[in-house]
């Protein structure tokens, strides 16, 4: 028996199928709701939060691997509270039902976000030192501490390993995650900032935490990145496969980081969330890339290229708001 928290989110409702396929039984956490993910009718869906150990407790009682998904992505100010008593005190929760549970092995999603950038040193790897003296945001520091959680597990006896994921693509609801980026090429903004990202298909982040879940690796952590573009290069992308005109005009530094100002200022008048942070402003002007060496070695895996993954989602998305305009059944 496997247990995945956070069932309902971009990873989960891609793993779960895949574990599914693979003969394995799925118990899986969500809120709310029952997720309507296609093909996972066999699993075993329980309503509970990481923030209650109680609930973690029971729901983990007689499996053998958990694979923690449940987080909180978000570069929002206002949320620093909820990044740190999820991303941290649920991962805190997590790691200890698994050491109760005496017998099982951990997979922990964590983020590129949580490795350290030292000054200087343009391709990262597992090894690049956080440095708690640099300015971080609350997110990135909410998943390296949530990572400190899982060590202090694997401390004490637990087999565990940890996937840090660069961003996800992955065809998810238009206001969700990564998914966001490709509804602002939908909607035909203008502007774009400089930089580069780096990018990884979902479908090959749930083959890494198979892979390394389902093996003798333990007490590791792996970035799992497929490769770094541009952002005008991956708008113009993302608008040809969409048929729709890319952003075109280009928001030097200094005026992205007036902009976050004024976005911060509207958010507090209006209670909507902010369309740009002072995190997401400055995260968009670097050009780190991070190395996916580690991951490769270990496992084998061949990443997708970035192209095809853009071209993937910009048809899954399609084909979603087709069906649910009432075209295409």
């Amino acid at each position: 028996m496997v247990f995945v928290t956070g069932g309902s989110g971009l990873i989960g409702s891609f793993l779960i199928p895949e574990l599914l396929k693979r003969g394995y039984g799925v118990r899986a956490s969500f809120r709310g709701q029952v997720p309507e993910i296609k093909g996972t009718e066999a699993v075993e869906w329980v309503d509970g939060d990481v923030l209650d150990i109680a609930f973690l407790r029971d729901a983990i009682q007689d499996v053998s691997y958990v694979f923690h998904c449940a987080g909180v992505v978000s570069y929002d100010p206002q949320d620093k509270a909820l990044l740190k008593h999820v991303n941290i005190e649920g991962t805190a929760n997590v790691v200890n039902a698994c050491l109760e549970n005496g017998n099982l092995k951990l997979c922990h999603v964590s983020s590129i976000a949580a490795v350290g950038r030292p000054k200087g040193v343009a391709i990262l790897n597992e090894s690049s030192k956080w440095d708690q003296a640099e300015e971080h945001s609350a997110y990135a520091s909410s998943k390296y501490f949530g990572e400190l959680e899982v060590w202090r597990g694997v401390a004490e006896g637990l087999k565990a390993v940890i996937v840090n994921p660069s961003v996800i693509l992955g065809p998810a609801d238009w206001s969700r995650s990564s998914t966001r980026l490709f509804k602002y090429v939908h909607d035909e903004h203008r502007f774009y900032t400089g930089g580069q990202a780096n990018f990884v298909d979902i479908r090959d982040v749930v083959e890494a935490m198979l892979q390394l879940t389902f093996s003798e690796i333990t007490g590791e952590r792996f970035i799992v990145n497929a490769g770094q573009m541009a952002y005008k290069e991956f708008f113009d992308s993302v608008a040809t496969c969409l048929h729709k005109k890319g952003p075109s005009v280009k928001v030097p530094p200094a005026l992205a980081e007036v902009i976050w100002r004024l976005e911060r200022f509207r958010s507090v008048l209006t209670g909507a969330r902010p369309l740009i942070t002072k995190e997401t402003a400055r995260v968009s002007a670097k050009n780190h890339l991070f190395s996916n060496d580690k991951i490769k070695k270990a496992s084998g895996l061949e990443f997708r290229s970035l192209n095809e993954t853009i071209a993937w989602v910009c048809t899954q998305l399609q084909e979603k708001t087709a069906v649910i305009s009432g075209y295409g059944k």
